[in-house]
């Protein structure tokens, strides 16, 4: 899969396929989610895609009452609130996404530790701007 650039926008058409991909370094090994062209570890651009098994662990979390936009648009606000952590993918890497499948009514009740798989969650609509069509997005979260 060399000839795919190691890009955010990469990243997200694998998102959209619903995969989740990382970067591995040829040189040294070290792994890089979202990817990066060049492995900050060794320096060197030998990197090739990797397809992660999406299981991980949350390691961090907060529940969030105003978001970003998008979020917003998605629904959420003070009387929706969500979830978003820090997860581990058992390959390693640490990302953040939404968590999904949680109690953000009692965040007591999440736990770091939880086992968590990706999921992915599209948002947006279908609309035109100035004639060009601006399609729905695939983010990734994490379901507990």
């Amino acid at each position: 899969m060399k000839e795919i650039p190691f890009t955010i926008a990469s990243f997200n058409t694998f998102l959209s396929e619903r995969k989740l991909m990382a970067s591995r370094c040829s040189s040294c090994g070290a792994l890089w989610l979202p990817p990066r062209p060049i492995c900050l570890t060794c320096k060197e651009d030998n990197m090739e895609w990797e397809e992660l098994s999406g299981k991980g662990t949350l390691v961090a979390f907060t529940v969030i009452g105003v978001g970003p936009m998008p979020m917003i648009e998605a629904g959420y606000g003070r009387d929706n609130p969500y979830c978003v952590g820090i997860v581990q993918v058992d390959e390693g890497p640490r990302i953040g996404a939404q968590i999904l499948g949680v109690d953000v009514a009692h965040p007591e009740n999440i736990k770091i530790g939880t086992p968590v798989a990706s999921d992915f969650v599209e948002r947006g609509s279908w609309h035109f701007v100035e004639e060009v069509a601006k399609a729905r997005k695939t983010y990734l979260a994490f379901r507990a």
